[in-house]
């Protein structure tokens, strides 16, 4: 039988094609051979047929990618682009790509490692620093892929209990173990079809490694409390801050299992070693923060500006973001050094006179200072009106109580002290 078909269109996988040609040969050898089928294997065989209709429905939108890529690769004595070039061309290749990014090479080599990865099933394993964007380019994956309309599943594998990961990540029986109620489907089930973002993937357990390491040999997981395989087809992406050979070294992390996720390794570098995209994020997150705050975009002075620019974000890109909001909130129009946490303000000058407070340096400083005293003032009558209630203010003032909170902590005001005893 001939399996690879000559006549591809460019840039197809013939791997595909054979797969596909394989696997409905086998389905019709086992219609057309078997004497007698039981239910059971009637449901396996439409299950084999609607995934090989499902592949086959995906197969072009798997060539568009696959073709970009060829083109990539075609042009052996094609000029080098620049870094401008180079994430114009991404774009231009109908990239998908939610927030910005800039013209930083490393973060351009992991962008179009995770282009050329986003069309297959392989597995993907991002490392890089906490807050560099790593579930973003989980995200970034699966929205480039053949199953960017299927689920995506995301679990932090650091917040499960030791107890409850094979509960959480393949379901359980109804009965299975205290507090099992009803039966429960798993994230590997409920990512069928989909891609499944496994975050933290260095906390997990040794147990839980075994048991992950297990479905992507199979393809098949067994609920706690179950003998019955299920079959699931689902793309793995795992992430983590951590250095995992030395994890292996430690014995705390299975050497075969990293093998197994690092089939396509992306490295994220540090918000600190891509400079030129911090006035993009700024100006990204300073959009972002005013529609969620149903404000404008606040203004910042040369000298925040200048410290931001400046600033080395060992958050990185979270931090960045943390830091817009909060300047959105706590400023008027202009936000000033004044609006930063304390644990990151430049150490002010010592002053002359510290006895006497310096008069505010421009006009637009003193109104802030009497806005300040004024909302204070409001606070506090607030407060006493609903007798130290925060939830009750929130619900007459028809504000956010998260955000209430962050006003009285800028003016030193506590609930408990307005409380009626």
């Amino acid at each position: 039988m001939k399996l690879f078909n000559q006549d591809l269109p460019r840039g197809a996988s013939s791997m595909s094609y054979a797969g596909l040609l394989e696997r409905l040969e086998i389905l019709r050898s086992t219609l057309r051979w078997a004497n007698r089928l039981d239910r059971p294997d009637i449901e396996k065989l439409l299950r084999q047929a609607n995934a090989v209709r499902d592949e086959v429905m995906q197969l072009s939108h798997k060539e568009r990618f696959v073709q970009a890529v060829a083109g990539q690769g075609s042009s052996e004595h094609a000029p080098e682009q620049t870094p401008g070039e180079r994430r114009q061309a991404l774009l231009a290749r109908s990239f998908v790509f939610e927030g910005t990014f800039g013209d930083n090479p490393r973060l351009l080599d992991a962008l179009e490692i995770a282009e050329k990865a986003a069309p297959t099933d392989l597995p993907v394993l991002v490392d890089g620093e906490s807050g560099t964007g790593k579930e973003l380019m989980a995200k970034v994956i699966h929205a480039n892929g053949a199953r960017a309309d299927k689920a995506y599943i995301s679990v932090n594998c650091g917040a499960i209990p030791e107890s409850l990961i094979e509960s959480e990540l393949f379901g359980h029986k109804r009965g299975a173990f205290t507090g099992a109620a009803t039966d429960r489907k798993g994230k590997f089930e409920s990512a069928h079809k989909g891609t499944i973002f496994l975050d933290e993937i260095g906390e997990l357990p040794l147990q839980g490694q075994v048991k992950l390491l297990r479905v992507l040999q199979s393809h098949e997981i067994q609920r706690v409390g179950s003998d019955e395989t299920i079959a699931v087809d689902t793309r793995i992406v795992a992430a983590t801050n951590k250095n995992l050979r030395k994890l292996i070294e430690l014995g705390q992390f299975r050497e075969d299992l990293f093998y197994r996720l690092s089939v396509i390794h992306v490295t994220l570098p540090p918000l600190r070693e891509r400079k030129d995209e911090i006035p993009l994020l700024l100006a990204y997150y300073g959009d972002e923060a005013a529609e969620a705050l149903k404000r404008r975009p606040v203004a910042m002075t040369p000298a925040l500006r200048a410290f931001l620019l400046d600033y080395a974000y060992p958050g990185n890109i979270r931090e960045l973001r943390n830091l817009m909001y909060r300047l959105a909130c706590l400023a008027g129009d202009t936000a000033d050094i004044a609006h930063l946490p304390e644990d990151i303000r430049p150490a002010a000058p010592v002053r002359a006179q510290a006895s006497s407070p310096a008069p505010p340096a421009s006009l637009a400083e003193a109104k802030r200072a009497a806005s300040d005293e004024a909302e204070r003032a409001c606070l506090e009558r607030g407060l006493k009106d609903v007798g130290g209630t925060v939830a009750e203010l929130a619900r007459r003032w028809d504000m956010n109580r998260s955000h209430l909170q962050i006003l009285l902590k800028k003016h030193g005001l506590h609930s408990k002290d307005f409380r009626r005893h």
